[in-house]
């Protein structure tokens, strides 16, 4: 049995199942995820998506007593524990065996490329909640020259290490998506400041601010996700959550235009954050 380590918002939480579901296919045994050390306002991985998960017993954790954590830890008691060394990818991954507790943000392809598909199943959006939403994604289907562009403020703007994607990134990912266009672009903005976007971001062509969750009562920030995957092409965030979006999105030909930088902290470096293919972009 493989058990994987929930912790952050969505799309920390989508690298994680992805991962953990990778060694579980691998030695053909149930997974387990451990929500413990989530907020219980947040959505989670297994909220959002229908997902084939097991129930086991899950090891102690530190708020159940410092005691039996600490003898877990130290004997090497299964499930073994198995930290993620560095945020690039690890290929010790490749080397671990059954029985195993994965606790880390593993956010690079290669943990699950070899079951793609199958994640890209798993992660299979359920109905719109709102007709705001299913509107929207009927006109983005209906734009041939949709580029989803991706603006992550919130606790970017304060948080140590994490840093802003410049308007200039933003020119720049827009000038590289649109070579060659065959079509008129309209870039879909998304964000979860979307007044700052509104106001601060311009662009020179057409823009249209999606803000769908706005009062909404229940939590519905994937649907953002999923109508950025609807777009035929994708500008991200340092954010793991457009990461998804533009991961997500099925369009033969797409092109994603990505950060080359994601953190300011020059320790925190994820070399193989971004699939083959994507774009990086300085700014």
């Amino acid at each position: 049995m493989i058990y994987s380590r929930l912790h952050g918002r969505l799309g920390n939480q989508m690298f994680q199942y992805a991962a953990g579901r990778a060694l579980a296919e691998r030695h053909g045994v149930p997974l387990v995820l451990d929500r413990r050390a989530l907020d219980p306002a947040w959505v989670t991985v297994a909220d959002v998506f229908r997902l084939e998960l097991s129930q086991g017993s899950l090891p102690p954790s530190r708020s159940e007593g410092l005691l039996r954590y600490g003898l877990w830890r130290a004997f090497g008691r299964r499930p073994r524990f198995v930290r993620e060394k560095g945020l690039s990818y690890n290929p010790r991954f490749g080397t671990l065996g059954d029985g195993v507790y994965l606790h880390g943000y593993w956010q690079s392809e290669r943990y699950f490329a070899g079951i793609a598909d199958r994640i890209r199943a798993d992660f299979t959006f359920g109905d719109f909640a709102t007709r705001q939403g299913a509107q929207m994604a009927d006109r983005i289907l209906a734009t041939p020259g949709a580029i989803s562009l991706h603006v992550r403020r919130g606790d970017y703007t304060s948080l140590p290490g994490h840093a802003l994607c410049s308007q200039a990134y933003y020119e720049r990912a827009l000038a590289r998506v649109t070579e060659g266009f065959d079509a008129e672009p309209v870039v879909f903005v998304f964000s979860d400041d979307p007044d700052w976007a509104r106001d601060n971001l311009p662009l020179p062509v057409e823009k249209v601010l999606v803000d769908i969750s706005r009062g909404q009562a229940a939590p519905s920030d994937h649907e953002d996700m999923r109508l950025m995957s609807l777009c035929r092409h994708n500008i991200i965030a340092n954010s793991s959550f457009s990461w998804w979006g533009a991961w997500l999105n099925r369009t033969p030909g797409k092109v994603v235009a990505a950060p080359a930088t994601w953190f300011t902290n020059p320790r925190l470096v994820n070399r193989d954050i971004l699939p083959p293919g994507w774009l990086r972009i300085e700014g």
